[in-house]
């Protein structure tokens, strides 16, 4: 962590920061950008810290390249010119970076599983649902869950992104018949409670320099992810070596 920028009751932990791109720790409810809420959003808020921190008058430029569910945080980037934030935009479109997740679902995931799904979004509501591949509309959904430990009927898993669909780890996790704890939206999450997921590594290209950049950031220690300490630390070992 290079800098930390406090908007109200958030942190935003600033992972790396050069002239093309600006790379930091989503907080779980804070979205992305701005909604019809009202709320304040991390690109507004990250706006006004390089416009702070470089003394930039008026707008500051920061690309949006992608994006986490309100309720989700961890590692996210954002480019800071138009140039990088094209050459972003179509990795990730290509899903030529590297996404790595962290989720505890309820149930017992029995191994290494793909997850291959047709999803369909209802423009009214937000909602998610899998449906039949034909369905007008519908978008494949593909995925990979590997299990890491089991406690307590719950299940911390590894999900590495092969589609980037709305909603689509917590969607076709509940569909498999392993909703995440926590969730609200599709898996029976009680108020108070915290959806455990996290984006917990990214790597991808760097947009002008070519090389390859990899950020990581744990979960916070609190709700589900408490049963799993000791997993999750052995994970960020084991991938960052």
């Amino acid at each position: 962590m290079i800098d930390r920028v406090r908007a109200g009751r958030f942190a935003v932990d600033v992972l790396y920061e050069d002239n093309h791109l600006l790379v930091v720790v989503k907080p779980p409810n804070l979205p992305v950008q701005a909604d019809s809420s009202g709320d304040d959003d991390l690109l507004s808020i990250m706006k006004r810290y390089i416009g702070n921190k470089y003394q930039k008058p008026g707008n500051v430029y920061l690309g949006l390249v992608h994006r986490l569910d309100r309720p989700v945080g961890g590692v996210m980037v954002f480019a800071r010119t138009s140039k990088a934030a094209a050459r972003l935009s179509a990795a990730f479109a290509g899903h030529e970076q590297d996404k790595r997740y962290l989720a505890v679902v309820q149930g017992d995931i029995p191994g290494p599983t793909r997850l291959e799904d047709a999803l369909l979004k209802d423009g009214a509501t937000g909602m998610v649902r899998v449906v039949a591949p034909n369905v007008p509309g519908a978008k494949h959904a593909l995925l990979d869950t590997r299990p890491l430990a089991r406690r307590e009927g719950l299940t911390l898993a590894e999900v590495t992104l092969h589609t980037g669909r709305a909603h689509q780890i917590r969607v076709q996790h509940a569909h498999a018949g392993w909703p995440l704890w926590g969730d609200a939206r599709y898996g029976g999450g009680r108020p108070g409670q915290q959806i455990a997921l996290w984006a917990a590594a990214l790597a991808f290209e760097h947009p002008t320099r070519h090389e390859r950049m990899r950020f990581s950031a744990p979960p916070p220690g609190e709700g589900a992810w408490l049963k799993f300490r000791a997993e999750i630390d052995a994970w960020f070992e084991e991938t960052e070596t």
